[in-house]
């Protein structure tokens, strides 16, 4: 009997390089630039720039580490096929099953928070009727855009991008001129308390997630081994710099940041007027819908990924034969996307996904450590300065993370593992 694998088209190799940066960018910019840049006021005032400074290159060590695991593969999974690669089968199930989870509670919770954005310009979304149609036209919208082809979703994300970028820009670029240097001027670096400093960076490093989902849909680049790791490390480069100037003109700008609940949205009501209030207001809703184009783009993948590898119905290994996508795997993350956030009980998952993404951080950055050894002479591999030295300050950092983790959260992770465990044992299909 042929294998349904060769008896299908394979997935379409269509995304270059810099749609794979506008997409990473896309990933990582999302609603957080617009409400942390109080929070993090609230905690450190100007010493806020050396958190996000700080957090940025935390971060660069996890992408580092992303950026080796990815120079050895061209096929789909990201943390989950660096774990089972690296660790065997359960585990890989297990990271990828976490991933999974967090994608889909990503996509519920941002519909949503699509629809409390879009509140501002038309209260109707806020309940009822015209709220329902926000959350499930937005997902259904964004799973037909992935149902019909790659090349389409890539191109949506990279638009979704440049328009979520183009007001943070302005506010940046108009901004600068009225910054009040004594607001926003950052304390000397022996003058900042570092307990603080190491709080506000935590706090900070959120803003930033999401940059690990890229890999997922390796199989659908061009060229992968050498496109994923450029993307990585320029996209972490590009937030960063955003990061840091809209926190420098958030702080220059608006003296009460620290009280405000939408920072770039008052500070640009001071210095730019109405329209440039309601231009970042606009910008927040488009951020939030770019980053949930990413999700319903790349959560599909890793459900693709354990399915290809036995596990679950074998209808998800199916590639339309039109678009070469995996059309089913799409409409199944996005119909548990919209029954989740239509449920209510989205906000519980969505806590959940913060704990599940670590996982993969920590699976990523030890099984670097693994791969190396294995694959580290394969023509084109990244080869990381000072050997072990990058992934194990990603472990460490990522141990870090966990373990500043709320109880209720670990223990709903210890659940969702155990729930998988479950999965794996009786919803094996036969090799």
């Amino acid at each position: 009997m042929e294998n349904a694998a060769t008896s299908q088209p394979p997935l379409l190799r269509a995304v270059g390089r810099w749609q794979l940066v506008g997409l990473s960018v896309n990933d990582v910019i999302g609603s957080g630039i617009y409400l942390l840049p109080a929070a993090a006021a609230a905690l450190l005032g100007p010493a806020s720039l050396w958190a996000v400074l700080l957090a940025g290159i935390a971060v660069s060590l996890l992408v580092l580490c992303y950026a080796q695991a990815a120079s050895y593969f061209d096929q789909a999974g990201g943390s989950y096929l660096y774990a089972r690669e690296a660790f065997g089968r359960f585990a890989g199930f297990e990271v990828g099953w976490m991933l999974l989870l967090t994608r889909v509670a990503s996509a519920a919770a941002l519909s949503n928070g699509l629809a409390d954005a879009v509140t501002h310009f038309w209260p109707a979304a806020g309940e009822g009727s015209g709220r329902v149609l926000i959350v499930v036209g937005s997902l259904a919208a964004l799973t037909w855009v992935n149902v019909i082809g790659v090349r389409a979703a890539a191109r949506t994300g990279v638009a979704l991008a440049i328009a979520k970028f183009v007001p943070l820009a302005m506010f940046v670029l108009i901004g600068a001129f009225f910054v009040d240097m004594s607001q926003a001027s950052p304390l000397a670096v022996d003058a900042i308390p570092m307990s603080d400093l190491a709080k506000g960076a935590l706090l900070l490093l959120f803003a930033y997630a999401g940059f690990e989902n890229m890999p997922a849909a390796a199989a659908e680049y061009r060229n992968p081994q050498r496109d994923v790791p450029f993307a990585m490390l320029t996209m972490i480069a590009i937030v960063t710099a955003t990061y840091v100037a809209v926190q420098w003109v958030a702080l220059g700008t608006l003296p009460g940041l620290a009280e405000s609940s939408t920072p770039l949205a008052d500070a640009s009501a001071r210095f730019g007027g109405t329209w440039l209030a309601l231009v970042l207001t606009v910008g927040a809703a488009i951020s939030i819908l770019g980053t949930n184009s990413n999700t319903i783009m790349f959560g599909p993948r890793y459900l693709l990924a354990l399915a290809d590898d036995g596990i679950g119905p074998a209808a998800l290994t199916r590639i339309h034969p039109r678009f070469r996508t995996p059309a089913i795997a799409v409409v199944v993350v996005g119909v548990a996307s919209v029954i989740l956030a239509l449920s209510g009980s989205f906000v519980q998952l969505a806590l959940l996904s913060v704990v599940a993404r670590l996982f993969g951080y920590l699976a990523t950055a030890v099984a670097v450590l693994v791969l190396r050894k294995h694959h580290g002479h394969r023509p084109g591999a990244m080869h990381l300065p000072g050997g072990p030295a990058i992934p194990i300050a990603a472990t460490l950092l990522s141990l870090a993370l966990l373990a500043s983790a709320g109880v209720a959260n670990l223990v709903a992770a210890a659940i969702a593992l155990l729930a998988g465990a479950l999965i794996y044992r009786f919803w094996r299909r036969p090799a």
